[in-house]
């Protein structure tokens, strides 16, 4: 590293805390680690297109749970984190860290749109000595067959005037264990100085960073994850089926399963996958892998097998309202959690909402409640607004529903007020005793 190179220089400034940070996107992704950099000292701006939340980062108030309200304000307070609608503030910027959506399409192949807008927003502001890395999930390739070319273009030279790497987000919302800080960072940077540079500077901040050998190795283990974790959920609740036609209790099955010591590890059944990952991902690979001529069989498998567990849930209400003399059609359905898992304000590829709008097809008279989801649109058309939670609501409602099991929720209420009721994630478990009125999935 030659003395006042473009990398020392840069270096130098993520040493003694005078690089200006840029992050672009703030959600679940970007909002706890601008909070994670400037508690270790470096001035963060971010960028967001949502003009409610800037105002509520300026104010100091979080709308994400990871991030505490406190926390923020005394940042904002010190002059430490900033938000903002403008990418105005490119001109000053040393490093940039790209953390916006990557939903699917209508068709079910990778939307990369906003990644794409984003590097043209900072190639448009690109100058030498800047390190741009990408935590955005996306397909493997994305860094270097999409993002470089685009960087390249203003005729800098990566690995000696700027600075290009990929480290995916490990965010897994309302963990309370496992936070931005303590989850290993891997990265993988386009050049040897890319990768050290990137490195060095996500160090500053997190516990362990762990080095791989390019973006694209990166970006596959980002999927790989995920994927991971969506076939072996696709296995367990295929489980769930055959154990409903065996008139055996998947749960019990998995809770004994799991005090094997070895060689096995716990997933859960339930109504289908939610979130912005685990629904996604898979298609990411899939989609990539096709332009090698691979088809990846099982990971398609898995994908339809997780889908199916809705439509099976919406299948239990249907045999919970006859078992009660009681027609789908104009039935009063209430479901309880529209959150993609408990105790988070995310509803993005929620199976409750999945469920919802099944069972709206049907003719069901559908109501929800969810402490942190104020409204869920099921059609262009039709929105619905989270009910209050009271006895009279529940006893009103031909059948109950959990969907999503909400630490908050007074399940010994519920379960006395229902008139009949699908459990979708064993949240009765333990009060089962006697309730011949729970249908358990």
């Amino acid at each position: 590293m030659q003395a006042g190179s473009p990398m020392e220089e840069l270096k130098r400034k993520i040493e003694t805390r005078q690089a200006n940070i840029v992050v672009v996107g703030l959600g679940y992704v970007g909002l706890p680690l601008a909070v994670e950099k400037g508690n270790v000292g470096f001035h963060v701006t971010g960028i967001e297109k949502c003009e409610e939340r800037v105002k509520l980062v300026n104010a100091g108030k979080s709308y994400i749970p990871d991030v505490e309200g406190e926390e923020l304000r005394k940042l904002v307070e010190q002059g430490r984190l900033s938000a903002t609608s403008s990418f105005d503030c490119l001109d000053n910027a040393d490093i940039m860290i790209i953390c916006v959506p990557t939903p699917l399409t209508p068709t079910r192949d990778p939307d990369i749109s906003q990644i794409v807008a984003a590097t043209t927003q900072i190639a448009g502001h690109l100058h030498k000595g800047q390190l741009l890395t990408l935590e955005s999930t996306t397909y493997p390739g994305t860094t270097q067959e999409v993002i470089l070319p685009l960087l390249e273009a203003k005729g800098f030279k990566v690995g000696e005037d700027f600075f290009l790497a990929y480290s995916p987000e490990r965010v897994d919302p309302g963990n309370k264990r496992f936070k931005t800080k303590n989850i290993s960072k891997i990265v993988g940077g386009v050049t040897p100085s890319c990768l050290e540079l990137a490195c060095h500077f996500y160090a500053q901040a997190i516990s362990e960073v762990v080095p791989v050998s390019s973006p694209a190795a990166a970006e596959m283990i980002k999927v790989f994850e995920n994927t991971y974790r969506a076939v072996n959920i696709a296995l367990v609740n295929e489980l769930m089926f055959i154990c409903d036609r065996m008139g055996l209790d998947v749960w019990e099955i998995v809770e004994a399963a799991s005090t094997k010591p070895f060689g096995f590890q716990t997933f859960y059944p339930g109504p289908g996958v939610g979130g912005h990952c685990i629904p996604v991902d898979p298609y990411y690979l899939s989609w990539k892998a096709r332009e090698y001529d691979f088809y990846s069989n099982l990971i398609d498998i898995a994908v339809q097998v997780n889908i199916k567990a809705s439509y099976f849930v919406a299948e239990k209400v249907r045999q919970a309202l006859n078992q009660n003399k009681k027609s789908i059609r104009d039935a009063r359905v209430l479901v309880l959690g529209a959150a993609y898992k408990k105790d988070i304000n995310d509803s993005r590829e929620s199976p409750a909402v999945k469920i919802m709008s099944l069972l709206a097809g049907e003719g069901v008279e559908v109501s929800y409640h969810d402490p942190y989801i104020p409204t869920v649109t099921l059609s262009p058309t039709r929105v619905l607004k989270s009910v209050q939670l009271t006895e009279e609501e529940i006893a009103r409602s031909d059948c109950v529903v959990i969907a999503t099991d909400h630490s908050c929720f007074d399940y010994e209420m519920i379960l006395n007020h229902a008139q009949v009721l699908v459990d979708a994630r064993n949240a009765t478990g333990r009060l089962l005793e006697g309730k011949a009125k729970v249908i358990k999935i």
